[in-house]
């Protein structure tokens, strides 16, 4: 299974994408992470859609193992969550859409304001970066509201919904 995760910076995404990993033994994989990695190997500065493109490819390899998959991007265009969809397609695997939210603005500016990056060298986006970028939105993933649970009763529901599936 191809469990993909979406949302803007801060909203909790990471957090309980990285939980959910720890409790179904996952492969996790994160569009930061390795757009950080390009950046620092001095290829280029401008990653475009290469963190994505390299972040499919190593999710496939997994999925084809039999492995199941926690994507982690802020999957901001229905080009990217299409682009997921057709991994899990290509290795003949179903997925399952997380969009994470939080839903109490001042709580999601504290989260960005207060936030330490965990990726070495990774400058996260600033609280007008992140109210400013293009998000399109989602039809019919299943949503978490960060800012009404916490982490321990989003993942209980997650896999609640995962079992169901």
């Amino acid at each position: 299974m191809l469990i993909i995760f979406g949302g803007l910076p801060g909203s909790g995404k990471t957090t309980i994408a990285r939980a959910l990993a720890r409790r179904l033994d996952a492969v996790y994989v994160r569009v930061d992470t390795i757009e950080q990695a390009i950046r620092a190997s001095g290829v280029a500065d401008d990653v475009g859609p290469a963190g994505y493109i390299v972040a499919y490819g190593i999710a496939g390899d997994n999925l084809t193992l039999g492995r199941t998959v926690i994507a982690d991007s802020v999957n901001p265009l229905q080009i990217t969550r299409a682009s997921w969809r057709s991994v899990a397609q290509a290795a003949g695997v179903k997925t399952v859409e997380v969009e994470v939210v939080c839903s109490d603005k001042a709580e999601h500016r504290k989260r960005v304001e207060t936030r330490v990056s965990d990726v070495e060298g990774l400058v996260k986006p600033t609280w007008q970066e992140i109210s400013e970028r293009a998000y399109d939105e989602w039809h019919g993933p299943f949503v978490i509201d960060s800012a009404s649970k916490t982490v321990e009763a989003a993942i209980d529901e997650l896999v609640v919904r995962l079992n169901g599936e």
